[in-house]
């Protein structure tokens, strides 16, 4: 009896574990995508960015897009969504909501694929001028390494960062002969700040 007991026992359990096994890969895929919110939300999306959108269960709309010149991105049934200025959390809430009316409880995630929107320019007496492209955050002299370095008439006391705040430029005075001296941090020196999108930095 009690041989026959645990034939039955073993049979009950191969005939679950089969089960569970035939059952897993549907599982896996009804899965839905993780939080969208863990990526940096920070991060502003700008023209010329690619984006990926998804839309859960709903191939048709879920797509990679290029975010265009004037700052919108074309989607199925939503046509022109404006994305540039927002970070992903908040282009998500919009497609959240625009996509009620078409979609029954939407569940969408934004991710930033490319980041082809930050650019910062680099003119004068620098070796290397030019407009640079960049994929992290920078700070004036990883802008200037990149240029590479000082030209022998630079006026390296003299560099301006030209930002545009609205309608109207600021200028940013970044003197790096007290950013590297060695008594210049303790003295409240120069301090080597991030670049913004846009940033013009200008060595006479």
């Amino acid at each position: 009896m009690r041989s026959r007991s645990r034939s039955i026992g073993l049979r009950a359990l191969l005939i679950a574990l089969a089960f569970t096994l035939s059952i897993a890969p549907g599982l896996a895929q009804q899965r839905q995508p993780s939080d969208p919110d863990a990526q940096p939300s920070g991060y502003v999306i700008g023209p010329e960015d690619v984006l990926d959108i998804a839309v859960w269960n709903n191939d048709k709309i879920s797509r990679a897009v290029p975010v265009r010149p004037d700052g919108k991105i074309s989607l199925p049934l939503l046509n022109d969504v404006q994305a540039a200025g927002l970070t992903p959390v908040q282009l998500r809430q919009a497609l959240t909501q625009a996509l009620t009316t078409f979609v029954p409880n939407p569940e969408v995630s934004v991710i930033v694929r490319e980041v082809h929107s930050v650019k910062v320019t680099v003119i004068g007496q620098v070796k290397l001028p030019g407009r640079y492209e960049l994929k992290s955050r920078a700070t004036v002299l990883d802008l200037l390494a990149m240029a590479g370095g000082f030209t022998d008439y630079a006026a390296r006391d003299s560099i301006v960062v030209l930002r545009q705040e609205g309608a109207t430029t600021r200028r940013i005075p970044f003197e790096f002969d007290k950013l590297t001296a060695k008594s210049g941090a303790k003295n409240g020196g120069q301090e080597n700040f991030c670049v913004a999108p846009g940033d013009i930095i200008l060595v006479p």
